[in-house]
């Protein structure tokens, strides 16, 4: 069955995963990632779910969108509470999921064009 029949051309779109890779557009990513539909930040931080910082979430709220997808790598895991409450304040979606449930779920926000971000955590 096909589920979106809206052209994602151009588009940067996960098309392969495993426990310790994304690949973006066929290019395998080993460290943390943020893929947004027009453009990638490489290596945005080199922390752990555990060791996210403050300074780590800012950049998440600076990016424009209206829903980020926070992959904690293999399993899911949260960040301590206090660091997720500024996306509420700021009416921005913070959804925390595993790494594959994240790039999945990118995948359809992005080809319905809304404005997403993955922001992926590695082991």
């Amino acid at each position: 069955m096909k589920l979106h029949t809206t052209n994602t051309a151009g588009l940067n779109l996960f098309t392969a995963y495993g426990d310790d890779y994304a690949a973006v557009n066929q290019e395998k990513h080993q460290k943390n990632i943020i893929l947004l539909p027009d453009s990638i930040v490489p290596e945005w931080t080199t922390a752990t779910v555990i060791s996210l910082t403050e300074a780590d979430m800012q950049i998440l709220l600076g990016l424009g969108t209206e829903i980020i997808l926070l992959g904690t790598g293999k399993r899911l895991r949260f960040p301590p509470g206090e660091l997720l409450r500024p996306f509420a304040q700021a009416g921005i979606g913070l959804d925390v999921m595993d790494l594959q449930a994240a790039c999945r779920t990118y995948n359809i926000l992005a080809a319905e064009g809304r404005k997403v971000a993955a922001a992926l955590l590695f082991d």
